[in-house]
């Protein structure tokens, strides 16, 4: 990706300080999604990058609740992989396994139906934002429970100064850095 268009993407994130508490900026990736060119200029960048990184076929694209649900779907599709999604408890329906983090701002607890993710799987997991790296973290634990393995994590922005990719098991890849 192009400096000018990671540019122009910064330019179309909103910020909204105060969000969703006293202290947090917050950086809104859904003005993105009112530019389409914008949104196949991101897409088309996690492509390539998983492409020309990895030689082995990636199985599974593991999407972070909720807006690596936006994302996640269409990088799957265009590395042939499967899509699951990781969800905020009590969300997903049969047998799942669930991990505690830490935000930002509070705790939380993921899950991920037990059966979605298979032995041995190499997957790649996907949201919009990485901060502190609970969220993230907690998703690479249900790969693990899983006996799965994360390739990468991949963002669309990295607050760089919180130090959240030192917090995770497998390699980092941020199209933007703040």
């Amino acid at each position: 990706m192009s400096n000018l268009d990671i540019e122009r993407i910064k330019g179309l994130l909103g910020t909204h300080e105060n969000f969703p508490k006293e202290g947090i900026v917050f950086k809104d990736m859904f003005p993105v999604f009112q530019d389409p060119t914008a949104v196949e200029a991101l897409i088309c960048n996690i492509v390539h990058h998983i492409n020309s990184t990895y030689a082995e076929k990636i199985d599974v694209v593991v999407g972070l609740d909720a807006r690596g649900f936006l994302f996640g779907p269409l990088v799957a599709l265009r590395l042939g992989a499967a899509f699951v999604p990781v969800r905020k408890q009590g969300k997903l329906p049969g047998q799942c396994v669930s991990a505690v983090y830490e935000k930002e701002y509070g705790q939380d607890v993921f899950e991920m139906q037990k059966d979605a993710v298979k032995e041995g799987a190499r997957v790649i997991v996907i949201d919009d934002l990485i901060a502190t790296g609970g969220s993230a973290g907690a998703a690479g634990e249900l790969i693990r429970k899983c006996n799965a393995v994360t390739v990468e994590y991949v963002f669309i922005m990295e607050l760089d100064f919180l130090e959240g990719s030192k917090k995770l098991d497998a390699p980092v890849y941020s199209l933007i850095h703040l």
